[in-house]
């Protein structure tokens, strides 16, 4: 059984769907400093497209490199950093990409670029020439899975593998309350389809680079709580990554030891960015323990994104002026 595709209108699917059997050239893409979901998504399209016989290129910023340790198995060293040369003729495929801002590239954001915009943030800006949008998916992997029947493509271990790696992520190993009987039943299959459950996990989630650890237990050595523990907040401060040797990328999957924090409504990572000319500017990391808070809708007021439990923006301000921000924002949500 596919994935339900109730929540986009037949007419969404039918235009997504005529526009990838249709094109023969296509320009694969997702946001900066993509998660799990977005390298998934973009990997399953790339593959699906390939059995479809048509001329497809995956493009990522060079900045997003090196990718996160979780994520470097995954079969992307087709990437491009360069557009190529006939990009103009190429139909632009945005994946897992709530806002087209979220990958700044002036070439893939100008008036006449054709698009394919498939997501599954609520908050999406239907930017695309035809848009898939299906705000109930648990990830942008379980709508791809979706079109895998009407692109008439079987799954191979490969896509399934690629889609694996998005739902588990996006759903937070299945603990997120995104989790739906329908991402249960996407499980089932792409297991079928050869996943190997504990493979995945191992290289998700296991063989962690000491460098991370010791970075884990500054950014817990320096919580700090606020509001009778509605809001906990930890920092990465540049010196953090120079003095235990640990990557930017790191710092991935570090918001999540804060908001199981008891009593935590909101967790914030506030983390200083080490590439060049990114200098005084921080990435916030949000995520919501419950139902009460939406941080996507922090975020957007910041110029970020993300989802109603996870979201994240970049910013200059400082760490109280953070601080008070998002206090400020709970308080008027709660």
């Amino acid at each position: 059984m596919k994935a339900d595709m109730t929540a986009a209108s037949a007419t969404d699917r039918e235009q997504v769907v005529a526009e990838l059997r249709m094109g023969e050239k296509f320009l694969l893409t997702t946001h900066e400093n993509p998660d799990g979901d977005a390298l998934g998504s973009l990997v399953a399209m790339h593959e699906i497209l390939e059995l479809m016989g048509k001329d497809n290129v995956m493009f990522m910023s060079a900045e997003d490199f090196p990718l996160p340790y979780e994520y470097r198995a995954l079969p992307l060293g087709d990437v491009r950093h360069e557009l190529p040369a006939d990009a103009e003729e190429r139909t632009i495929v945005f994946l897992d990409c709530g806002n087209i801002d979220r990958m700044p590239v002036s070439f893939l954001a100008r008036d006449d670029a054709h698009i394919v915009n498939i997501d599954h943030h609520h908050d999406n800006t239907e930017f695309g020439t035809a848009n898939l949008v299906v705000g109930g998916a648990s990830c942008t992997a379980e709508i791809i899975y979706g079109l895998t029947e009407d692109l008439g493509v079987e799954l191979t271990r490969k896509i399934a593998e690629a889609l694996y790696v998005g739902l588990v992520t996006d759903t937070g190993k299945f603990q997120y309350q995104n989790t739906t009987p329908a991402a249960h039943r996407m499980a089932a299959e792409l297991i079928d389809h050869g996943v190997d459950v504990h493979e995945e996990f191992r290289r998700l989630y296991e063989n962690v680079p000491f460098a991370k650890l010791q970075l884990l237990a500054r950014v817990l050595s320096g919580v700090e709580r606020y509001d009778d523990g509605r809001l906990t907040v930890s920092y990465i401060k540049r010196t953090d990554y120079e003095e235990t040797g640990a990557d930017e990328s790191y710092s991935e999957g570090i918001v999540d030891h804060i908001r199981a924090v008891e009593g935590t409504i909101v967790a914030a990572l506030i983390r200083e960015q080490l590439k060049e000319g990114r200098e005084g500017v921080s990435k916030v990391s949000l995520r919501a323990a419950t139902d009460e808070v939406d941080v996507s809708i922090i975020a957007r007021k910041e110029g970020g994104g993300g989802h109603r439990q996870a979201a994240g923006f970049s910013t200059e301000k400082s760490g109280a002026e953070l601080v008070d921000l998002i206090r400020d924002e709970i308080a008027a949500q709660l």
